[in-house]
């Protein structure tokens, strides 16, 4: 990460480099894969391989899978290419679920330095138990079995002899610890779940708590970054390491969560609004997980930019998402071709232009980025404006098209409005013109001056084009949920999303998925990878071109 984005996690790895208490820094990106991962998850991507690569040390991937009924492949494959993506390469790819033997073996330690036991209390039981944050727990009346009776019943445990919840080992800590984390959490219980990674083998499996530290002692991970709310956990994190005799010390760090305006990214939330029909997948571009980024159109490069640009302390911090949308347009200005797009079409006849003709007007593919070299619009008797661009009885300062009035086409020509067409319900169905062919854009021309200029799209050659516009898809800033029984789905936005069927220019028809545009006046646009066809282009707006927010 460069100078401006210095934190201090990357002064706590300096000094650990300079005092020889490390050779070289090790990090890891930790996912469960229950889920897709979202912008939330891209601040620790990004934290995680940037740091390292400032040490030139290395990341490992590695999946948390030790919950066998939430997680899934299609999740594990996810988030691979989402790490791709964003453009990250890991060191080593690796799997909590490949270090179960090992994890088994540091309980047994644990239970013969009579450090854990087999408890047959509920969860419900061990909940009341543990006691509050005012109030010590007591102590299970099972607390103290003896090293033998615990080794034996994990081992049947570890057999299938026993259903779900009817046993659990915890560690023996402190059950009067301030910290109700120490207050003997539980390391293992039953699962009778096949798993994605080693089928059967197993029906218990370790708690995060527990299986974390072990991974990444073993791992030889150096820092172990996290966010806030793991900042508790701490303490059982280094017990874990410590009474299990790891080789490795890693030090656990923690860091503020990155929260968006008008975003959810509780992972229960996402997956409620798939599951329940307000999106049409995790990929959905109104989503704000990674993949719903990329179907939209975000560029890796201005999500690890804007991710570089927020700050890195222990405290949670909400960004607004228009900082996020300033970094895409900032990425994509000299890269994304420029083009014209009519959105909400309507025909406009030039009655003096020559029946049949099909005239190439010279435009630059990109005036920011004049190494991209010029493209040719075809321009004749017919074309599409946007509606909006007409009025029939505009109001005062209004530029563009009306009876009598005259206006610049883009590229092209002054036209002025002669005659409306309307059908039998009094909608405008056309519009006759006629043009100046002396006022030929880049020509010159300086006999007279017109306010307004619009965009258009020749209509014999014109390419039949969908136009996806989205609104913020929660129409609250926060998360939280009120007390008269609601919840966060009553803030789903209902016109998040727009749908239009338009006209592009005939150099688009072989737009390839993902290719991105900015379309004059509306916006940058990503060819929709999932919904585009043969027959049919698809466009997501990615960004409007203008937005308030300064960086």
């Amino acid at each position: 990460m460069d100078n401006q984005t210095s934190n201090f996690i990357k002064e706590i790895m300096i000094k650990d480099l300079e005092s020889g208490k490390h050779k070289t820094i090790v990090t890891r990106f930790p996912p469960e894969p229950n889920g897709y991962l979202h912008i939330g998850h891209a601040k620790s991507i990004v934290l995680n391989f940037s740091l390292a690569d400032d040490f030139n040390g290395s990341t490992n991937l590695r999946f948390d899978d030790t919950n066998p009924v939430k997680e899934d492949i299609e999740f594990v494959n996810s988030i691979k290419e989402d790490v791709k993506w964003l453009g990250y390469e890991w060191e080593n790819l690796c799997f909590a679920s490949n270090y179960f033997d090992e994890m088994y073996k540091r309980a047994v330690l644990l239970i013969n330095k009579g450090l854990a036991y087999v408890d047959d209390l509920s969860a419900d039981e061990i909940r009341e138990y543990r006691g509050t944050l005012t109030e010590p727990g007591k102590e299970s009346p099972f607390r103290n079995r003896t090293v033998e009776d615990n080794l034996e019943l994990f081992e049947r445990m570890r057999n299938g002899e026993f259903a779900n919840g009817e046993k659990v080992l915890r560690a023996k800590i402190d059950m009067s610890s301030p910290n109700i984390n120490l207050r003997d959490p539980v390391i293992y219980r039953i699962s009778h779940s096949t798993h994605h990674n080693t089928g059967d083998k197993w029906c218990i499996y370790p708690m995060y708590t527990f299986a974390h530290p072990l991974e990444d002692a073993i791992e030889g991970v150096t820092h172990s970054i996290c966010t806030i709310e793991f900042e508790d956990q701490r303490p059982f994190y280094n017990w874990v390491v410590e009474h299990c005799e790891m080789e490795s010390t890693p030090q656990q760090i923690e860091f503020g969560r990155l929260n968006l305006t008008n975003t959810v990214t509780s992972k229960r939330k996402l997956k409620q609004l798939v599951e329940e029909g307000y999106v049409d997948g995790w990929d959905d571009p109104r989503m704000p997980t990674i993949s719903g980024m990329r179907r939209r159109g975000f560029t890796p490069e201005s999500i690890r930019s804007f991710i570089k640009e927020t700050a890195v302390s222990k405290h949670n911090a909400t960004v607004d998402f228009e900082m996020l949308e300033h970094f895409v347009r900032e990425d994509l200005k000299l890269k994304a071709p420029r083009t014209m797009g009519v959105i909400n079409p309507l025909k406009v006849v030039i009655t003096n232009y020559p029946e049949g003709q099909i005239e190439l007007l010279d435009a630059e593919i990109n005036p920011e980025n004049p190494e991209m070299g010029m493209r040719k619009i075809p321009f004749s008797r017919e074309i599409y404006i946007e509606q909006d661009d007409f009025m029939e009885n505009p109001p005062k300062k209004y530029f563009r098209l009306f009876p009598g009035n005259e206006v610049r086409l883009k590229h092209a020509y002054f036209i002025k409005c002669e005659e409306i067409v309307k059908d039998a319900n009094g909608n405008v169905v056309e519009l006759r013109c006629t043009y100046d062919p002396q006022t030929k854009s880049g020509t010159g021309f300086t006999g007279r001056k017109v306010k307004g200029t619009i965009h258009w799209v020749e209509a014999t050659h014109a390419v039949p084009a969908e136009f996806r516009l989205y609104e913020p898809l929660i129409l609250d800033d926060t998360e939280d949920e009120n007390d008269e029984g609601k919840t966060f789905l009553d803030k789903v936005n209902p016109n998040s999303l727009e749908i239009h069927q338009g006209f592009v220019e005939p150099n688009m028809k072989e737009s390839m998925p993902n290719d991105k545009f900015q379309f004059f006046r509306h916006g940058y646009f990503n060819v929709d990878p999932r919904l585009t066809t043969v027959e049919k282009l698809v466009f997501n707006r990615i960004v409007s071109l203008k937005s308030s927010f300064k960086i």
